[in-house]
Order: C-alpha cells, then sequence, then structure tokens
C-alpha cells in the first residue's frame, strides 16, 4: 500500500500542477494540450525524471479510447445551427483536404527522408488531420467571436477528419506490409466508412430515444453524462470490433444524442467535458512520456521541412482548393487554412506503423510529434493575432446603449429562457449556449463556484445570487454603460 499511495501522490501532484500550469500559460495564448506534453517530457526517459517508458500497445489503447472521449464530447456541444451552417465545407476539407495535404506532406517527406513514395505518403497520411481536442480547446477558450460558418466548420472538420487519416494510415500500412491492391484498399474504405456511419447513427438515435423516456432532469447531470459516455464507448467499440471507424461512429453518436435529446445532451455536457479533460491530459501526459527528445534532435532538419511543408504550404493550398467552390472569403480560407492544429492524433496514428513493425517507423512518430509541437506553439499562439489581421472576427451586434431595453441592477429567475433574457436586454446570444440562463451562467464559471461568482458579457455582469441544493437559483444582473476603447 505504501507503493501505491506514492505512486497515487506522484499522479496527483503532477495533474495538479500540471493544471495550474496551463491555466497560465493559457493567458499567453499557449494550449493547456502543451503543458501536459512538457510534462510527460520531463519525467520521461531523457528527462529529470528518467522514467523509461515504450510500450507502445498501451499507448495506443489509452490513445484511442481518450480519442472516443473526446470526439463524443465534441459531437455532443455541437448544435444542429453549427451543423448545418459547416457540414458541407467540413466534408470537403474532411475528405479531399486531408488526401491533398497528405500528398503535398508526402512529396516533401520523400526528398528530405530519402524514402520511396510509400513511406513518404504514410507519414503525409500520419499528419494530415487537425485534432479535435486542440481545435476544440482552443476555438472555445480563444475569447474572440468568429463567424459562425468559420468556427462551425473548423469544430466539424476536425471531428470528421480523423477517420479519412486513419484509413489513408492503414492502407499504407497494409501497401508497405503485404503489397494490397487498389480492391482491398477499397474495400477498406467501404468498410471502414459504411459501418462507422450505420453503427454512429443507430446508436445515437437509440440512446437519444432511451434518453428522452428517462425521468432524469439536470440535477441526475452526472447519472446522464455517465449514460451518455457509456453508450458512446460502447458504440466506438461496436464500430472497431466490425473494422468500421469507431472514430466517425462516436463523432456521430455525440451528434446524433445532442440534435434528438438536447436537454438531457445539456444537462450531461458539463460532466463530458471534465471527462474529455481527464482523457487528454492522460493522453498528453502518455505520449510526452514515449517520446524521446534526443532523437527528436537528431532529426531537426526533416521536423522543421515537414513542418514547414504541412503548415506554410499543403494545409493553405488544401483548405483553398477545396473552400473556392464554396465562395468562402479569401480571409476566412486564409484563417482556416492557418487554424488546422495538431494534436494527438498524429501522434496516435504514428503508433500504428510502429505496431505493425513498418521499418524505420520510429522515425514517423518522431516527425509526427515535432509537427504537434510547432502547431500547437505557432498556431495556437497566433490565433488571436491572425484573426484580427484577418478581419474575421465579428464585432458584437449590439445596439447603442440610448436603445437599451433597461439599464441598473435586476434580480432574476435562473430558470428563464436564455434567449428571452437576452432578447430583452439586447445582448447577443452565445455561441453553443444551454437553455436557461442559470445553464448558461453554471457552463460559463468555474467548478465549485458560489454566490457572488460572476461573468461579464458585452458591457453585462452576470452574477450567483443565490444557490439551492448545489444549483444557481436567481442571478444578479448589472447593465453598464459601455466603453468603445475597451473593445
Amino acid at each position: 500500500m505504501h507503493a501505491f499511495h506514492l505512486l497515487l501522490l506522484a499522479s496527483g501532484l503532477l495533474m495538479f500542477v500540471s493544471l495550474l500550469a496551463g491555466v497560465f500559460s493559457a493567458r499567453l495564448g499557449l494550449s493547456f494540450l502543451l503543458v501536459f506534453l512538457a510534462a510527460g517530457m520531463l519525467i520521461g526517459v531523457d528527462g529529470p525524471g528518467g522514467l523509461r517508458f515504450d510500450d507502445t500497445q498501451m499507448t495506443a489503447w489509452v490513445g484511442n479510447a481518450a480519442l472516443a472521449v473526446i470526439l463524443l464530447e465534441g459531437g455532443i456541444s455541437t448544435p444542429m445551427a453549427s451543423v448545418r451552417a459547416g457540414l458541407k465545407p467540413a466534408l470537403w476539407l474532411a475528405t479531399l483536404g486531408v488526401v491533398l495535404t497528405a500528398l503535398m506532406v508526402g512529396a516533401v517527406a520523400m526528398a528530405v527522408l530519402q524514402v520511396d513514395w510509400r513511406y513518404g505518403f504514410l507519414l503525409g497520411a500520419i499528419v494530415a488531420s487537425t485534432d479535435a481536442a486542440a481545435v476544440f480547446s482552443l476555438l472555445r477558450h480563444a475569447g474572440i467571436q468568429l463567424p459562425e460558418r468559420v468556427s462551425s466548420t473548423l469544430e466539424m472538420e476536425s471531428g470528421l477528419n480523423d477517420p479519412m487519416a486513419v484509413f489513408l494510415t492503414l492502407a499504407m500500412t497494409a501497401v508497405i506490409r503485404s503489397n494490397a491492391g487498389p480492391g482491398e484498399l477499397l474495400l477498406l474504405l467501404a468498410t471502414q466508412a459504411g459501418f462507422g456511419l450505420a453503427i454512429g447513427l443507430a446508436g445515437g438515435w437509440g440512446v437519444a430515444w432511451l434518453l428522452n423516456r428517462l425521468t432524469l432532469t439536470v440535477e441526475h447531470s452526472g447519472l446522464l453524462a455517465l449514460i451518455v459516455l457509456s453508450g458512446g464507448l460502447a458504440v466506438f467499440a461496436a464500430a472497431g470490433l466490425v473494422e468500421g471507424s469507431g472514430f466517425l461512429a462516436v463523432y456521430l453518436f455525440g451528434l446524433q444524442v445532442r440534435a434528438r435529446a438536447e436537454a438531457a445532451a445539456h444537462a450531461a455536457s458539463s460532466a463530458l467535458d471534465g471527462f474529455a479533460w481527464a482523457a487528454q491530459a492522460s493522453l498528453f501526459v502518455l505520449l510526452g512520456l514515449l517520446v524521446s527528445p534526443r532523437q527528436m534532435l537528431d532529426m531537426a532538419v526533416p521536423i522543421v521541412a515537414v513542418v514547414a511543408a504541412l503548415l506554410f504550404v499543403a494545409r493553405p493550398l488544401a483548405v483553398w482548393l477545396c473552400l473556392a467552390p464554396l465562395r468562402f472569403p479569401a480571409a476566412q480560407s486564409l484563417f482556416i487554412g492557418w487554424v488546422g492544429l495538431r494534436g494527438a492524433v498524429p501522434i496516435v496514428l504514428a503508433l500504428f506503423p510502429l505496431m505493425a513493425r513498418v521499418p524505420d517507423s520510429y522515425r514517423f512518430f518522431n516527425v509526427a510529434f515535432g509537427v504537434v509541437l510547432a502547431s500547437l506553439l505557432m498556431q495556437g499562439i497566433s490565433l488571436r493575432w491572425v484573426a484580427h489581421r484577418l478581419g474575421v472576427v465579428e464585432p458584437p451586434a449590439l445596439p447603442p446603449d440610448t436603445e437599451r431595453a433597461v439599464q441598473g441592477r435586476l434580480w432574476l429567475d435562473a430558470n428563464l429562457p436564455l434567449a428571452e433574457v437576452f432578447a430583452f436586454f439586447q445582448l447577443p446570444v452565445p455561441h453553443n449556449a444551454g437553455p436557461s440562463l442559470g445553464d448558461w451562467l453554471t457552463d460559463n464559471l468555474a467548478r465549485g463556484h458560489g454566490a457572488g461568482d460572476g461573468v461579464e458579457w458585452h458591457g453585462a455582469h452576470f452574477e450567483v445570487g443565490e444557490m439551492v441544493d448545489g444549483r444557481v437559483s436567481r442571478v444578479a444582473l448589472a447593465l453598464r454603460s459601455r466603453d468603445p476603447q475597451a473593445e
């Protein structure tokens, strides 16, 4: 038991310190995920901790489970309005965009790594897809209002492009290992997409039907979250058992549950967000443990070449080619091209050829890890600056102060519909908000909030007035005159 307590103490302290460091790093525009990667590298074989960890099988298992939770939470948090706005461009980017990106990066990889086309395209496929965890996290904490079509496209693309990247990685691994032909690859694609689509939609419909008939309310949010989570993991596993795409299945499952059982989905969303954070943290610490910074330094030249090709040529060009027929403004296409963040997905995909014993595949893992670090650093830090420079930030749609319906301080019932409250006070309705004023306020406050905690929203201050049985029951609202210089 002594060893168990020491292990628990070390794990708890590591997570606690990493979370605190993430809070402070977020103020600088750095992604939370970078902190967990750094924590894993510090306790890993080349860091002060010196812990040797090389279990790729366990890392792949944890990685797939964690990505399933992250994609589930992303689907649950996506309203149908966002689906309608971003589905068509996201589908183009998640299919043709991934293939084009993989081809262009693969051509550069062939030159800098001196490998044939099969290995070059394999590396291109590994790093071609954007990462749901990174994109969801950055967009929701960026502090800027993007056009709905842009934000919806980015979020849906990151949820839908993983299956294509997985297919391409598995396909090229099969070509290298067994010289698989076109017929086998087409069968693999049909199986992955067909079973993933069918199981995800059917599972989402079934669980939504069940949730609508259970007598569970927001007070049972933890139980609702566990029902949704267990259902999503079952769908992910079922798709995998029949060689379908579990990633596609679990994301579609989340979208279906949100669309067909919105009240239950929103009640479960706060707890699911916590599960997703735990999954991200565990996965990124484990990936940091697995990498060897010394080996990455030995491959600095090919890593820099692949990073430059991906961030400055392949991704922007693929986005432009996919979105040009859809008449996206040039500034929005450039922004979407820049905000194609890479995260856990490329690193987890790089484990596939390692487990299949593809020759020299350790180099792909090191390159993928370098791509992720560069993406989170360069694209993550510059997101706000790029958005403002390209003019894609939307100003709040507020009327002049003289047209405000009411000014002063009021007490409101937390159960009032959010849309009606914001319409009455002429405030812009937040994207992806809950049905009631109390739900929205709870979503925007830290866990463990209490009376006196508040949220600023476009010149209005919403504050927890009273709480009953752990839930917000009354909200204090103060409307202030706006200062144009502050915006």
